[in-house]
């Protein structure tokens, strides 16, 4: 009978083993695979906070098309150092046409995140790549999404799923994003690690 218990408490424990094996990937998966756009406002004006929006649906849609072409995020990171300038004179067209006389800095970098509720997937917490816009003094409330891959508008839950899969997600990766019933656990774990990466990050 002890022989048995033990069998069993060593197949519990391999078990265990591998599920935290598995999540610590998907939490690797998704600080290599995603870049975060990160914009911030000049100030919480409600003008200033316009501005960013126009700022970010701009740069949004010029990046679009090149990002749904791209195979994995490197590319995309090479793609986006390359053309920071024109990304930053954009930013500042958009500035100059609303008639603010701000300017915008436009950079790759590492950040810190919290938790992120988007319309149909949340982003647990940790330290991701961002292609970060700030306006002006950048003292106002900011505006996060994913840049690559394409996950800034997605549509539908649907979509948000096709997206994933051809970055690479697992299903059950994608389905704790989607908060989907028996992975809030997962989801939750994922979080817990994001949280302590952002602490070690500091």
């Amino acid at each position: 009978m002890c022989k048995f218990l033990k069998r069993i408490g060593l197949c519990l424990m391999i078990v265990c083993l591998v599920w935290c094996g598995t999540l610590i990937a998907d939490r690797q998966r998704l600080r290599e695979e995603l870049i975060r756009l990160h914009v911030v406002a000049a100030s919480d004006s409600e003008e200033d906070q316009a501005i960013k929006l126009r700022v970010r649906d701009a740069v949004v849609e010029s990046l679009r098309a090149e990002m749904e072409n791209l195979t994995d995020a490197e590319q995309a990171k090479a793609y986006l150092r390359e053309n920071l300038p024109k990304l930053e004179t954009l930013a500042n067209q958009v500035l100059a046409d609303a008639g603010c006389g701000d300017r915008a800095s436009v950079s790759l970098a590492v950040e810190e995140f919290g938790t992120r509720v988007y319309e149909t997937f949340t982003l647990p917490a940790g330290v991701y790549d961002a292609l970060r816009i700030v306006i002006g003094e950048g003292e106002g409330h900011n505006w996060w999404c994913v840049v690559f891959p394409s996950l800034c508008v997605p549509a539908t839950s649907e979509g948000f799923e096709d997206t994933a899969a051809g970055a690479g997600f697992p299903d059950s990766l994608t389905s704790a994003l989607e908060g989907e019933e028996g992975y809030e656990v997962r989801f939750f774990l994922l979080d817990a690690l994001g949280s302590l990466e952002n602490l070690l990050h500091r």
